[in-house]
């Protein structure tokens, strides 16, 4: 007789997938087991108990049966629904693109649980009308550490001096001061307010995080460094960004 093992997770849901007419196949990110791929029984059915609970951005306790390739969605429970990004068309554009990112970049096989409360901390904060731009800049970072492609911030990537951080260099990965930026004549010239919003993103906690007052111009920069880095030695392709850009454009005209 084989014997059932069941376990219950928290777990928030990064991505959705149609598996033959009535079932889904989703992807689970979870603070005890990381990423777990799984499968919903009858989920695409309006009135099926799995519909509500395997909805993306969906934050609930979730009863699975382990397996072989995919897990099994027994039992759901919705703890938070993010209804507030649901109903924002630029609010989900951002959490899909966090989502993307986040099921991208983190490898199961080295995973950590600070992830998993970085991601829903950012969330919160969107829902709490906290300037989106930056906190997916913070976050992007977060993840750039997590995937080991993080730009050196705290000391020339040259020369280890820290003094006189004075340029930003994609070519060589991390910031340059002022005698080594010969190194890369297309290096990004960072004034001193750059320079320290940059080191900003790289350290701050998500959880401690205040209202951050950035002028347009300087965000607009740095999500311009930030793009062409990820460009440069993220290695994936993410249909989000390109919605979420959109999104942008939509909202400036």
């Amino acid at each position: 007789m084989v014997k059932l093992v069941f376990e219950k997770v928290e777990g928030f849901i990064l991505r959705t997938q149609d598996y033959g007419e009535t079932h889904k196949i989703v992807t689970l990110l979870t603070p005890t087991m990381g990423k777990v791929g799984a499968i919903a029984r009858g989920a695409k059915k309006t009135k099926s108990r799995m519909a509500a609970v395997t909805q993306p951005f969906i934050h609930g306790s979730f009863l699975i049966q382990p397996g072989t390739n995919l897990a099994t969605i027994q039992q759901g429970e919705v703890i938070h629904s993010f209804r507030k990004i649901r109903e924002d068309i630029f609010l989900t554009a951002y959490a899909s693109y966090l989502a993307e990112l986040t099921d991208k970049v983190l490898d199961p096989k080295k995973y950590d649980p600070v992830h998993y409360k970085q991601l829903l901390q950012t969330l919160e904060w969107l829902e709490q009308n906290k300037d989106p731009e930056i906190l997916t800049m913070i976050y992007e970072w977060k993840m750039y550490q997590a995937a080991g492609i993080a730009p050196v911030v705290d000391h020339c990537v040259n020369c280890g001096r820290k003094e006189n951080l004075a340029y930003f260099s994609i070519q060589e990965g991390g910031v340059l001061c002022q005698p080594c930026h010969n190194k890369d004549t297309y290096a990004f010239f960072l004034n001193e307010n750059l320079y320290k919003l940059l080191w900003l993103l790289s350290w701050v906690d998500l959880e401690r995080i205040g209202n951050i007052s950035v002028r347009e111009e300087n965000k607009r920069l740095l999500k311009q460094l930030m793009d062409q880095y990820y460009e440069r030695y993220g290695g994936y392709f993410l249909k989000s960004k390109r919605f979420l850009k959109q999104m942008d454009m939509l909202r400036d005209s």
